[in-house]
């Protein structure tokens, strides 16, 4: 895996699903660097039994990530079709309905692999990808500040869930940072 931290994002344009229920053949990240900070993570893929736990806290605190004029994308190497139908499935039947921020479709599997998010994966100059393991990406976290550089990188095994308490504590220090030149005091 790469350290991204202190480079650019790796930019990428994707089909995703937007609000809940809209499929855009062409989301890209480009479109919000410049005015927002953004989380974006990846998750292994739709339907699974921890996923969608972590997708809905997620959403349960988009409203803090807002205030912080903090962006949220999530990101697997599901279809786009998968994505909308995991949108639409009710949370008691498994699904994640009421998540509205971006999914995006990395069915290339080409954006998990620019950030990292893989196992025993490369992606060759050529393009092509060369994998030996499951074609599904670990639970990667990057923070991308205003400028598109990649200030916070974080990648867990499939079953280490992520703590959307601490990448909203992240984003507060950079924000932090960015402001007033401060960090925030160690969080025990």
């Amino acid at each position: 895996m790469s350290v991204l931290v202190g480079r650019k994002a790796p930019l990428f344009n994707a089909p995703a699903v937007v609000d809940g229920n809209r499929i855009v053949p062409d989301f890209q990240l480009e479109s919000l660097i410049g005015s927002q900070t953004i989380v974006l993570y990846f998750y292994p893929k739709d339907f699974s039994g921890i996923c969608p736990k972590e997708l809905l806290a997620f959403q349960q605190q988009l409203p803090e990530f807002e205030k912080r004029n903090c962006a949220v994308l999530a990101c697997s190497t599901d279809s786009d079709v998968s994505h909308k139908a995991w949108l639409n499935t009710p949370v008691a039947d498994g699904g994640i309905q009421g998540v509205t921020y971006p999914l995006i479709s990395d069915f290339t599997k080409t954006i998990t692999a620019q950030y990292g998010s893989w196992r025993r994966i490369r992606l060759q100059r050529s393009g092509h990808l060369i994998c030996d393991g499951p074609m599904i990406p670990y639970r990667g976290l990057f923070i991308i500040d205003k400028n598109g550089l990649v200030q916070h990188q974080v990648v867990n095994f499939f079953t280490l869930v992520r703590s959307v308490k601490d990448a909203l504590r992240m984003v507060d220090t950079l924000h932090r940072f960015q402001e007033q030149g401060e960090v925030c005091e160690v969080e025990l």
